[in-house]
């Protein structure tokens, strides 16, 4: 009788070829995962930074609103006139307790004398008054430099 390899020489020459296979699939099948995982991951954080700005915009707006209403119920807020742009008056505070407590508000505001007119009545100063919201692990707002969890949004209105 003849070995089983002497009958059959093609078959012995073909043994690995199921174990080549198996570990190029395991290594595509790997990669493909860590695709998909880094993937999902920087959505994630998209998502997230896409919320704090959203809150970092209304943290800028609550700065804004806080201008308007210092400066309704006080003649004097905001009251010198800039000279050569600089600003006039600077608010910085944090948010009290809630979804915008981690944002650091700087308000500021300059105060453009008008024209004068014919009317005595008829104040035509213009005020400029700017927010800008951060987080506050930043410390100045707006910060120097960035990171990559940092979000800030400025709003500016002119009354």
């Amino acid at each position: 009788m003849m070995p089983y390899s002497f009958h059959f020489p093609q078959a012995r020459r073909c043994g690995g070829a199921g174990l080549v296979t198996a570990i190029f699939l395991l290594v595509v099948l790997a990669g493909l995962a860590a695709a998909l995982v880094t993937v999902f991951t920087n959505q994630r954080q998209s998502a997230a930074l896409d919320e704090q700005g959203a809150r970092a915009y209304q943290a800028a707006r609550a700065g804004i609103e806080w201008a308007l209403l210092r400066r309704a119920t006080d003649a004097a807020y905001c009251a010198t006139a800039s000279v050569n742009g600089a600003v006039s008056a600077i608010d910085r505070f944090q948010l009290p307790v809630g979804t915008l407590a981690p944002f650091r508000v700087t308000v500021e505001c300059w105060m453009n004398p008008g024209p004068a007119s014919a009317n005595a009545n008829v104040n035509l100063d213009r005020r400029r008054i700017r927010a800008s919201a951060c987080t506050a692990n930043a410390g100045d707002c707006p910060a120097p430099n960035n990171s990559a969890d940092y979000v800030a949004r400025v709003i500016e209105v002119q009354i």
